[in-house]
């Protein structure tokens, strides 16, 4: 198929859309000028795929049952554990931290 580029002036285009419409959904492009300088193209949308992709895109790779079982406990615990190097203390996050000293003394009136 052989892609070709229809370049027209705006006022063209407000009397005609629906035949451009027809020519991009044929595979043709249209290039809107104004004032014989391009401002816009009119192309057809790349349709979204329906049906499932295949697993392993190469050919010949095979995917066994046992690739979607679940990992063994000590190799999923090496995953989940935690971080394998703390961070010192000092760069700790102090959001979490109780006891800031937020509402009551803070510009609230006392009771007597």
């Amino acid at each position: 198929m052989i892609l070709t580029m229809i370049m027209v002036n705006i006022h063209e285009v407000k009397a005609k859309l629906s035949e451009y419409l027809e020519a991009v959904g044929h595979g043709e492009r249209v290039l809107i000028c104004k004032r014989n300088q391009p401002v816009a193209e009119l192309r057809a949308v790349e349709r979204q795929r329906t049906d499932p992709r295949p697993i392993g895109g190469a050919g010949g790779v095979e995917v066994l049952p046992s690739f979607f079982e679940p990992l063994p406990d000590d190799l999923a615990d090496a995953f989940e554990g935690g971080p394998s190097y703390p961070m010192p203390r000092a760069r700790r996050s102090r959001v979490a931290e109780q006891g800031g000293r937020y509402g009551k003394g803070r510009g609230t009136p006392r009771k007597p």
